[in-house]
């Protein structure tokens, strides 16, 4: 079965076409590269053993997905293809809500024209807001986004959801996943952010490789234990996992029944920034060098997983821990560093 997978050359859609292909799908990348590097596929290359179809265009550009369509039986889409920096959408929100959400209706409106079926849609924690209880449950009440980053995930996912309640056949999850972290193993992919880190971790890392100067911790007088934000960090290849069992699980839907549910995709564990670092330092042997700075628009004080629903449903859960995801990002750093 062919999986087209947009945003499928960034970190967490590489590891999704990885683990796609141990599951025994074809995956056709859709990417524009606007965040990803095109070293990205010799990479993907190289692990699964064979040449990567990839279409480089923009996911705006209606003939780029009739063209996909042609010249592809697609079998159902995993949709990552997205801004996702919390602090830029707060200063350019058009741009957020051009590139996540205009471009999102576009998918949908050419997935009825050319008969596609299934959608995994790529979500996110922050659809919770600032939670009113913790952990977070797929039951707990979606708050007013924290930053247009967040409400292009909200509003997504309800076009999506109506949509599905409109056109027989079309079966659709979107996937709440919390922060990932971590690289895979053979350190030829992995989070390569262009420009300054948007993340906690990748800063962490190209800081202690001298890449970067002093790690900014922004706010140390949250109402959490150590002052500083929490958050629950998943390993991108637990990750990459939970998208194809949750492909496996729309594929079994009667086909012509329509299907919509969401799932929270985490760890169950909440880390503080300060709690992370001191991680990384245990994993590497490293000290990080850092400076408390004044909190950042749009964070939330914590907000980490309940994800039973997933474990029962999807039959999936996280394996790896919080100290392996961090040494894997120090290998991949220092592979990155060595290649250049």
């Amino acid at each position: 079965m062919k999986i087209l997978v947009t945003g499928g050359a960034g970190f967490i859609g590489s590891h999704t076409v990885v683990e796609l292909h141990h599951a025994g799908y074809e995956s056709i990348i859709f990417d524009n590269f606007s965040n990803s590097e095109k070293a990205v596929l010799a990479g993907l290359e190289t692990i699964i053993g064979k040449p990567v179809t990839c279409y480089e265009a923009d996911i705006n550009d209606p003939a780029a997905w009739d063209k996909v369509f042609t010249e592809n039986k697609i079998d159902g889409i995993i949709h990552f293809a997205a801004f996702k920096a919390v602090g830029e959408s707060v200063s350019e929100p058009l741009k957020y809500y051009r590139n996540n959400v205009a471009a999102t209706v576009l998918m949908l409106e050419k997935m009825a024209e050319h008969q596609v079926s299934n959608l995994v849609f790529s979500s996110s924690c922050t659809v919770y807001g600032q939670p009113e209880a913790l952990p977070v449950t797929e039951l707990s009440k979606v708050q007013p986004a924290n930053s247009p980053y967040g409400n292009t995930k909200q509003i997504c996912e309800e076009i999506i959801k109506d949509t599905v309640a409109t056109n027989k056949g079309l079966k659709a999850i979107s996937l709440r996943y919390f922060n990932p972290i971590g690289a895979h193993e053979s350190t030829l992919i992995g989070e390569l952010p262009l420009g300054v880190p948007a993340n906690l971790v990748p800063f962490i890392t190209q800081t202690v490789a001298g890449l970067r100067g002093q790690l900014s911790v922004f706010g140390d007088d949250y109402p959490t234990s150590d002052g500083t934000a929490i958050r629950d960090y998943i390993h991108v290849v637990d990750l990459a996992k939970a998208h194809v069992a949750a492909l496996a699980l729309l594929l079994k839907q009667q086909e012509k029944t329509t299907y919509y549910d969401y799932f929270n995709i985490g760890t169950g564990t909440g880390s503080s920034v300060l709690e992370v670092i001191t991680a990384f330092e245990t994993a590497t042997g490293l000290k990080v060098d850092y400076a408390i700075k004044p909190r950042r628009e749009g964070d939330v004080t914590a907000v980490y997983a309940d994800c039973s629903k997933s474990n029962e449903i999807l039959g999936w859960k996280a394996e790896k821990t919080l100290t392996e995801a961090l040494g894997d990002a120090w290998k991949w750093q220092l592979a990155v560093v060595n290649r250049k």
